[in-house]
């Protein structure tokens, strides 16, 4: 999507493209049905999704516009107007597209980094990205906040969120982080190559999106098949690999409690 860096319709219709089949099925069918009465008929997962999507879109958008304006080779050969479509783009893509309107591999590392954290977070739950999700991300971060102000429940929208689904999208992200880690030190090992390049082409992989800076036509033998396994893990979820790996062992003993020293 190059030669389209500053085409405004083709920028435009394909971003609402990304954007609608990020939200998820869920999202766009509560929305249809209850848009009459109302953003408090909505679900919760509805209206994470309605806040953090453009939260996330707008952000991304601030930061590749404010790190690669001056950089001749991404935005810096852009006009005004073409350089907030191609940062627009590129963080509408980067969570759950595939598409770049600029060469990734002319971005600096601030901006590469930007990019990782978007493809990280991903989309929606039962969306077409990848990713741990938005809602994921968002309940992990309230909840940690709730933590810091002694909170004894979550709430988001009025709503309480259940302990069960805090433990969820913790277990979600430490799974996602070990699966990440032992793959990139993987590749570190296998392919020479750029720090940066192996984390981005890695969480690339494992979110499902798609974008490139250069290695994966690069990959050894070794290195392919890596992120194989990384993509299938990403696109089945790292929590449900980890559901079909364990055995669940009910047991009717219960233990004392006790207190551990953490931080």
């Amino acid at each position: 999507m190059m030669n389209f860096a500053d085409s405004g319709l083709v920028i435009f219709a394909l971003s609402a493209l990304f954007i609608m089949g990020g939200l998820g099925f869920t999202v766009v069918g509560d929305v249809a049905i209850n848009w009459r009465r109302g953003v408090k008929s909505l679900q919760l997962h509805s209206k994470i999704m309605l806040v953090g999507t453009p939260a996330l879109l707008l952000a991304g958008t601030l930061f590749v516009y404010l790190l690669e304006r001056s950089n001749v080779e991404t935005l810096g050969s852009l006009d005004a107007s073409g350089q907030w479509l191609a940062a627009f783009f590129q963080s509408a893509s980067a969570r759950t597209a595939g598409f770049n309107s600029v060469d990734l591999a002319q971005f600096t590392q601030p901006t590469l980094l930007i990019m990782i954290v978007l493809m990280l977070i991903g989309a929606g739950s039962t969306s077409t990205g990848g990713g741990i999700k938005v809602s994921t991300f968002a309940v992990a971060f309230v909840a940690t906040w709730a933590f810091l102000r002694q909170k004894k429940h979550v709430v988001m929208f009025q709503r309480s969120v259940s302990w069960e689904t805090v433990t969820k999208s913790l277990a979600i992200i430490v799974v996602s982080g070990a699966v990440l880690t032992i793959a990139m030190f993987v590749l570190m090992i296998s392919e020479n190559a750029p720090f940066e390049k192996v984390v981005f082409e890695t969480i690339s992989a494992f979110a499902t999106v798609g974008l490139t800076v250069g290695l994966t036509e690069q990959l050894s033998e070794v290195g392919k098949y890596v992120m194989i396994v990384v993509m299938i893990i990403g696109r089945i979820g790292p929590l449900t690999l980890a559901y079909m790996l364990a055995r669940p062992e009910p047991s009717i003993i219960k233990y004392p409690r006790d207190s551990v020293l953490t931080g």
